[in-house]
């Protein structure tokens, strides 16, 4: 089995890191924000990638991939593999990707679905680009973290569907908050709302997931508001993405809440602009 290595300790490289080390596989971790008590810590990513066959990043955004892509490069050469979790746009993975393979390493986009309780529970879902080589060498790693690893075809294809993804979950969250609402004020409970729910043919994953939340206004992220905000201003930064009315709509609404202070907040909290 070949070593990993986690650069970002986030709500869900944090839970990698933990389940990688359980299984034997963790060579070492990294966060921009020191986190000396985190599983196999390092004090640089260079350390990171040094001692680890496969480099995993998960951090916030393009420019904080670049940011650590660049102090790895020394490091990574032909037997080296980064496999690219953060959500990105599908320009930032071509980018990358010829970054990484001028070392001769290889290059994987690996964006996931799956909050916190997915992750904590080893059900992420891997949407997998590359090269089908690069792609078998990191499977049985993966494996440790993951439910599914769906192989989509070219990292650009791979961000691209990551995105695509976001926007429905986006827009499933804003239609269920918004019909939430109008419930509530004609004097109709939550009980009766979510039980009519569970039997329409609307009745969705992101509904089972938040329902707990959205009753009991808990909106301690399991995937913030900034994050989701971010991903839909990459999306809507793409090819056409301004031809698309929905994407729009959601990226006002996630924007309106950041302003309001809800950045940290699990995007569930869009039912408070309401």
């Amino acid at each position: 089995m070949k070593t990993i290595g986690i650069l970002g300790l986030g709500i869900i490289g944090g839970t990698w890191a933990r389940r990688y080390a359980a299984a034997g596989v963790l060579a070492g971790t990294w966060n921009r924000t020191p986190q000396p008590s985190a599983p196999a810590w390092k004090d640089t990513p260079e350390a990171v990638a040094a001692a680890a066959d496969i480099v995993q990043i998960v951090v916030a955004d393009p420019p904080a991939v670049e940011g650590v892509l660049q102090r790895i490069l020394p490091q990574l050469k032909p037997g080296k593999t980064v496999v690219q979790s953060s959500t990105i746009d599908p320009a930032s993975s071509a980018k990358f990707a010829a970054l990484v393979c001028s070392r001769g390493a290889g290059y994987v986009e690996a964006p996931f679905t799956g909050s916190k309780p997915a992750a904590e529970e080893g059900k992420i879902v891997f949407y997998l680009g590359g090269p089908a080589a690069d792609l078998d060498a990191i499977e049985p790693v993966l494996q440790c973290v993951s439910e599914t690893r769906f192989r989509i075809g070219t990292g650009e294809q791979a961000s691209t569907l990551k995105l695509a993804m976001n926007l429905n979950i986006a827009a499933q969250m804003e239609a269920l908050s918004e019909s939430l609402i109008f419930a509530r004020r004609a004097g109709i409970g939550d009980d009766t709302f979510f039980a009519a729910l569970a039997k329409n043919v609307s009745y969705s994953g992101v509904t089972k997931l938040k329902e707990a939340k959205l009753r009991a206004a808990d909106f301690a992220p399991q995937f913030s508001v900034k994050h989701m905000s971010k991903d839909m201003r990459l999306a809507a930064a793409t090819a056409a993405g301004a031809d698309y009315p929905i994407l729009q709509t959601v990226r006002i609404r996630l924007a309106a809440a950041e302003e309001r202070g809800m950045g940290d907040d699990d995007f569930s909290a869009l039912i408070r602009l309401l």
